[in-house]
C-alpha cells in the first residue's frame, strides 16, 4: 500500500473554522478602528475650518466670516491665479470645502449679517452613514470650541452650544 501525501478534509475544516474565528473576533474591530479615524478626522477638519474663518475675517474685515464654506476653498481644483479673494479665499482644500471628507458631511451655516457684516456661523459634521462612518456628529461656533452629539444626526442650526465640548 502506498503511503498518501496531503491534508484529509477533516483538517482542512479545522483549519477554515479557525480562520473564520479569528476573522470573526477582527472584523469588527477594524470597523470600530475605521469609525475613530473618521471621527478624529471629522474633529480636525472642523479645527481647520474654525481657523480658516479666523484667517477668512482678518483678511476680509468688511464681510466678516465667510457666506459659505466654499469661499474658505480654492473655488476650483486649485487657487485662482489672480490670488485669493473673499469668493475662493484658498484658505482649506478643495474637498473639504465641497463638504464630504473621511465619511463625514459638513454644513455650514452662516450668521445674518449685522451692519453688513456676518458675525457668527456654525459649522455642523455629521457622518454620511450612522453607524459604519461614525456614531457622532461634531459642531462647532466663532468661539472655535468644537461639541458633540452622541447620535450622530445633524443638529439644527443655532443648537451647537447647547452640545458636549470635547475636552
Amino acid at each position: 500500500m502506498k503511503k498518501q501525501k496531503g491534508f484529509s478534509l477533516i483538517e482542512l475544516l479545522i483549519v477554515v473554522a479557525i480562520i473564520l474565528i479569528i476573522a470573526a473576533i477582527a472584523i469588527p474591530n477594524l470597523l470600530r478602528a475605521r469609525i475613530a479615524a473618521n471621527e478624529s478626522s471629522a474633529v480636525s477638519s472642523t479645527r481647520t475650518i474654525n481657523t480658516a474663518e479666523v484667517s477668512y475675517t482678518t483678511a476680509y474685515p468688511t464681510v466678516g466670516y465667510s457666506t459659505t464654506l466654499a469661499a474658505l476653498g480654492p473655488g476650483g481644483a486649485s487657487c485662482p491665479a489672480a490670488g485669493p479673494s473673499s469668493a475662493s479665499a484658498c484658505l482649506i482644500d478643495n474637498v473639504l470645502s465641497a463638504g464630504n471628507k473621511s465619511g463625514y458631511t459638513f454644513t455650514y451655516t452662516p450668521g445674518a449679517a449685522a451692519a453688513g457684516l456676518i458675525t457668527t456661523y456654525e459649522i455642523d459634521a455629521a457622518p454620511t452613514t450612522f453607524n459604519q462612518t461614525g456614531v457622532r456628529g461634531f459642531c462647532s461656533v466663532e468661539d472655535a470650541v468644537i461639541r458633540w452629539v452622541a447620535n450622530g444626526s445633524t443638529l439644527a442650526p443655532g443648537t451647537c452650544s447647547a452640545n458636549n465640548a470635547l475636552q
